[in-house]
C-alpha cells in the first residue's frame, strides 16, 4: 500500500506546482482579452504581443526593474559569499568555545522572518541615511542572509583536510593566501549552493525592496509586477509576460550552476 501511495503523492505534489506554471506559460502567448474568458485554454494561435508590449513600454518598467534586481542580487550574493566563506572557515577551524556560541547565534538568525525585523531595520537605515537606497537594501540582505551562507560553508569546510592548510603554511604562505588559494577553490560546490539559494531568495524578494527602496527609487522585478497592476484595471497579458520574463534570468543562473548544486548540499550536510 505504501509503495502505491508514494507515486500518487509525488504526482499530486508535482501537479500542484505545475498548475501555476501552466497558467503563466499559456497566458503569456495569449491575447489579453482571451485570458479572463479562457484562462486555461491553449494559446492557438500563439502571439508575442504581450512580451513585445512589456519590452517596449514607454516608462521602461521592465528594463528599470531588471537593472535594479540584477544590481541588488549581484552585489548581495558577492558580498555574502565572501563574508560567509571567510567566517565559515574561521568557525570551522577555530577550537575556541565562544565560536560555538557564535555559531548558535548565527543559526538562531535563520529562524527569524525578515518581516519581523523590517521596521527596526528601516529605522536604522533612516538614521544612517541609507533608507531608499540600493546600498541600504544590499546591506539588509547581507545582514539577514549571512547566517545561511555561514551554515553551508562551515559544514563543507569541515570536510576539507586541514593538512592542506598546514602544508601551505609551512611553505611560507600567509593565512589569507591559504584561504584564497587553497581552501576557497575547493569550495565550489558549496559556493554554487549559496549563490543559487541566496540569488533566488533575493531575486524573488518582494516586501523588503518595496519598503526599503520606496516608490521614489525605482523598482525591482517583483515590485515591478506589483506596480504594473492598477487599482481598477490591469493588462493581464502584460502581467503574465512580466512574470514570465522575471523568471528567465534566475532560471538561466540556476542551470549554469546546477552541476555543483547537489554536491554543495550533500557536502554541507554530511561533513563534520
Amino acid at each position: 500500500m505504501t509503495t502505491k501511495l508514494r507515486p500518487a503523492a509525488a504526482i499530486l505534489a508535482s501537479a500542484l506546482f505545475a498548475v501555476p506554471l501552466y497558467y503563466v506559460l499559456v497566458n503569456v502567448f495569449k491575447p489579453g482579452d482571451r485570458i479572463a474568458q479562457e484562462p486555461a485554454s491553449v494559446p492557438l494561435p500563439p502571439t508575442l504581443s504581450n512580451i513585445h508590449a512589456v519590452l517596449t513600454r514607454p516608462d521602461g518598467l521592465f528594463w528599470v526593474s531588471l537593472a535594479n534586481s540584477v544590481l541588488v542580487t549581484l552585489l548581495s550574493i558577492i558580498v555574502l559569499t565572501v563574508l560567509s566563506a571567510m567566517l565559515g572557515h574561521y568557525l570551522a577551524r577555530s577550537g575556541k568555545r565562544w565560536t560555538k556560541v557564535l555559531t548558535l547565534i548565527l543559526l538562531a538568525g535563520l529562524m527569524i522572518p525578515p518581516q519581523v525585523i523590517l521596521i527596526p531595520v528601516t529605522e536604522v537605515l533612516r538614521l544612517t541615511g541609507l533608507m531608499a537606497t540600493i546600498q541600504g537594501l544590499v546591506l539588509f540582505n547581507v545582514g539577514y542572509y549571512v547566517p545561511f551562507g555561514v551554515f553551508v560553508f562551515t559544514g563543507f569546510i569541515r570536510g576539507v583536510p586541514v593538512e592542506l592548510e598546514e602544508a601551505a603554511l609551512l611553505d611560507g604562505a600567509s593565512r589569507t593566501q591559504v584561504f584564497w588559494r587553497i581552501v576557497f577553490p575547493l569550495l565550489r560546490p558549496a559556493t554554487a549552493s549559496v549563490l543559487i539559494f541566496l540569488g533566488v531568495w533575493i531575486w524573488n524578494d518582494f516586501i523588503d525592496p518595496l519598503i526599503i527602496l520606496g516608490p521614489s527609487q525605482g523598482t525591482t522585478i517583483t515590485t515591478g509586477i506589483y506596480r504594473s497592476i492598477g487599482q481598477y484595471q490591469a493588462d493581464l497579458g502584460s502581467v503574465f509576460a512580466l512574470m514570465f520574463l522575471a523568471t528567465l534570468p534566475v532560471l538561466i543562473f540556476y542551470l549554469a550552476l546546477q552541476k555543483q548544486f547537489v554536491k554543495g548540499l550533500t557536502g554541507g550536510a554530511t561533513k563534520g
